[in-house]
């Protein structure tokens, strides 16, 4: 299990380190940008991934490039998240995303809904509800950003998982599916700082790039760590599964509440609770 553990941690990490940009004058678009040539860098590195089934007629190139334009735009959306919205927040809406992966599972690729399943899921939407809902007050000071932005990780994220199946189901290993993913990534995410740069809207820094490698250390081992969990334990992939949902959850909310002192009301703090109870229910289903 401590391979789970030390993914939950990166996990974790990745939102305190977009949660500290904004204290420490770094520029989230410049570091998502050089997390990517991180992440793929490492990849090669460690993966050593073959790039041969990318060039097969029936390489899921649709999905990649999908995949290579949403990681890095909703990379974005869960930094606003977070700072508008928070770390107990983002997270929790990052991994209630798997309630559309699950519905596109039974839309989509055919599989059977269970009862248990159906229960996980109509909790998932629940929380989800409980967790955007603000009060009045909180609601004036933070406007339409502190649920709006949860809300598009919520979906940005489902949809990544979605279009992450379509790979797999197309027979593509992981690595080569990751290597490819990253270096599409870190085109769109350059271009995008160089548009910036050319509009005079920034500046590259290094303290940006720094942020950035620390980002694509996190990022990257977060994937690594996941991957040899579920190595260790072939033979429990639900425990891996829930325990690795569940511990961001649950680590998201220790981390945003006392170390950031981030504000919740009880209906969110019961939205937290109902998030970790329905992916227990998902994982037994």
């Amino acid at each position: 299990m401590i391979y789970v553990v030390l993914s939950v941690v990166c996990s974790v990490l990745v939102s305190v380190l977009l949660k500290l940009a904004r204290r420490f004058a770094i520029d989230v678009g410049q570091a998502i940008a050089w997390n990517y040539v991180v992440a793929g860098a490492l990849t090669t590195l460690l993966l050593q991934p073959s790039l041969t089934p990318l060039r097969e007629p029936g390489a899921p190139w649709f999905a990649l490039v999908g995949l290579g334009i949403l990681l890095p735009t909703i990379f974005l959306a869960l930094a606003a998240s977070v700072r508008h919205a928070g770390i107990v927040r983002s997270d929790a809406a990052q991994r209630l995303s798997l309630l559309l992966s699950l519905l596109a599972a039974f839309v989509l690729f055919g599989e059977q809904l269970t009862g248990g399943k159906a229960i996980g899921i109509a909790i998932g939407l629940l929380a989800l509800l409980c967790m955007v809902w603000r009060n009045g007050r909180d609601a004036a000071e933070r406007g339409a950003a502190g649920w709006l932005y949860p809300l598009l990780v919520f979906a940005g994220f489902g949809v990544i998982d979605i279009l992450f199946k379509r790979v797999a189901q197309a027979g593509v290993p992981l690595g080569a599916s990751l290597q490819a993913m990253f270096a599409l990534s870190l085109l769109v995410a350059f271009a995008w700082q160089l548009w910036r740069r050319a509009r005079g809207e920034t500046r590259f820094t290094a303290r940006s790039a720094l942020a950035g490698v620390l980002l694509g250390l996190a990022n990257f081992g977060n994937i690594l760590f996941y991957l040899r969990g579920h190595r260790a334990l072939p033979q429990h992939p639900a425990l891996v599964f829930a325990s690795m949902n569940i511990g961001v959850v649950a680590l998201g909310a220790v981390v945003g509440l006392l170390l950031f002192r981030e504000r919740l009301s009880r209906l969110n703090l019961a939205g937290v609770a109902l998030a970790l109870l329905a992916i227990g229910v998902i994982a037994r289903g």
